[in-house]
């Protein structure tokens, strides 16, 4: 089957936005009393962040460079992060409800941004409409087929266990296989439940019925004016269903963009069929690894089993190979959508697992928006928001307190999305590793008519890098400068000799040259 990736996607920059903690608007009136907005987040509190407050500050992300937003769950819901979905049909009402995402939606069209929403279609929550119905009625519910029941307990009239006064908090350092597959929660509880979590009632999108409610849903949505799906823990749901779901939603736009959440490289889902990309944590851990060489926060890594394990201490070489790897195990017209982040809602914030090293981030950022694929900004990363795992990477914007901005970092990140924007090259140009020597790395991309050197180098002594680029040969290659970019090379232009150039670097620092 034929490669069909979404144009757009590979001039998207994205802000990935968490509704209940970016910016609470007086439009949206709140029903009862709220967690305090500056106070440290909790796994259940309200902050009261909706979609008519991210719309009151399109212009801060729009100022960054950013032209594509991906919302965390913005459906109804009982919890902050909405991942417990109880209406497939119905924007929450803490949020706005529908209205305020057709006014959010066309906003963003009308200045050429896209919008991506959250799609959670592996579970639903014990509110879901079809599982109370079960709750309510047991072997009697023509909805029982939706979800996996212990037969026979619903047979014999048991209770359904959805409440049970002992719950076990998920620990996201280690967790079983058993859990994984919900298997345990079947006898323990009368039902699946994703990762054996009793609020999360394992869909069962075998049945056709519940299948079909699904899919209209996604279609719902996209007809609504949404531009793709980032498709919650794909894995957990059969291929065959992302299949007939790829077509239903293309047939209603052929350019939607289908993300998976898959947390390791699996080339074989990425063939045409299912998605367009994968959020592409080994890239992220990769950079990480790089960048912030010594400097990591095992203890913070630690909090999660799948970060943990992809991070290292890598030199330049190490990085070099694993890049490489990024690059080639996918077809290019996949590489060239793959959401490229640095961090989410599901891992600690990058400064904290870089220990608070802004420079890290800088390096982190430099790189990750000139390689192929569409980068993706955390919201608050670009001020130097920290946090370890959930809740206290999900913490709200500080709005009313610019002392605790960032305000270099900002205009970094903002320079560094801008040049992208400007630099054809950068998102459509092919990339090839040209250097990579203790500390300093060197990539090249080129189109049929500019090319880009992007040298970093991540180590604490100044350096001098000598880069094979024989396919910019007598080219005049001219060093970015950027407000509160980096300081670079001492020399401005460069010119390649004998498919060669030397640039000096200072430490901790990187620099990008575009042919004249």
């Amino acid at each position: 089957m034929p490669i069909d990736t979404p144009a757009w996607v590979r001039d998207a920059i994205f802000y990935q936005i968490f509704p209940d903690r970016f910016a609470s608007s007086d439009r949206v009136i709140k029903p009862g009393p709220l967690e305090p907005w500056d106070a440290p987040p909790t796994h259940h509190g309200f902050k009261g962040g909706d979609l008519c407050g991210v719309f009151e500050h399109l212009d801060h992300i729009q100022d960054l460079g950013v032209n594509a937003l991906y919302f965390n769950p913005v459906f109804q819901s009982a919890s902050n992060h909405r991942y417990h979905t109880y209406d497939y049909f119905a924007v929450d009402p803490l949020l706005g409800g529908n209205q305020a995402l057709r006014d959010l939606i066309d906003a963003c069209h009308d200045r050429g941004m896209r919008v991506v929403l959250d799609g959670v279609f592996n579970h639903a929550s014990r509110g879901f409409w079809p599982f109370h119905h079960v709750l309510e009625t047991g072997r009697a519910s023509p909805y029982r087929d939706w979800f996996f029941f212990h037969a026979e307990d619903l047979d014999a009239g048991r209770p359904i266990r959805a409440y049970p006064l002992e719950n076990t908090p998920l620990d996201l350092a280690s967790v079983s296989h058993e859990q994984m597959a919900g298997l345990a929660s079947l006898a323990r509880l009368g039902y699946r439940a994703w990762w054996d979590l009793p609020a999360l009632p394992k869909l069962n999108t075998g049945n056709p019925h519940m299948r079909e409610y699904l899919l209209s849903a996604a279609e719902y949505w996209i007809r609504f004016g949404a531009d793709g799906w980032r498709l919650d823990v794909a894995e957990e749901v059969p291929d065959e269903f992302w299949r007939v779901f790829r077509e239903r939603v293309r047939a209603v736009n052929p350019e939607a963009y289908l993300v998976a959440e898959i947390w390791h490289e699996k080339p074989e889902d990425l063939q045409g069929d299912m998605y367009d990309a994968l959020m592409n944590y080994p890239l992220a851990a990769a950079i990480l690894s790089f960048t912030a060489a010594g400097r990591i926060d095992r203890r913070v890594t630690a909090q999660h089993f799948t970060i943990n394990a992809q991070v290292r201490d890598d030199d330049a070489p190490a990085f070099a190979a694993r890049l490489d790897r990024a690059l080639t195990v996918y077809d290019p017209d996949v590489t060239a959508v793959q959401l490229n982040l640095l961090d989410s809602h599901d891992t600690p914030r990058f400064l904290s697992m870089a220990s608070g090293d802004v420079a890290s981030l800088r390096l982190a950022t430099l790189i990750q928006m000139t390689l192929p694929g569409a980068p993706s900004i955390y919201y608050g990363d670009e001020i130097g928001m920290t946090g370890e795992l959930d809740p206290n990477n999900r913490a709200a914007f500080p709005w009313h307190d610019p002392g605790r901005w960032d305000r270099g970092l900002m205009a970094y990140v903002a320079g560094a999305a801008r040049l992208r924007a400007a630099l054809g090259v950068l998102r459509h140009g092919g990339t090839r590793i040209a250097a990579a020597e203790g500390r300093t790395i060197g990539f090249v991309r080129t189109d049929e008519s500019s090319g880009a050197l992007i040298v970093v180098n991540a180590g604490d002594e100044a350096v001098t890098l000598e880069v094979h680029v024989g396919e910019l040969d007598g080219r005049t290659l001219v060093a970015q400068r950027w407000p509160g970019g980096p300081a670079g090379p001492v020399e401005d232009r460069i010119t390649v000799g004998e498919g060669r150039v030397t640039v000096a670097l200072p430490p901790r620092d990187g620099a990008v040259f575009v042919t004249e």
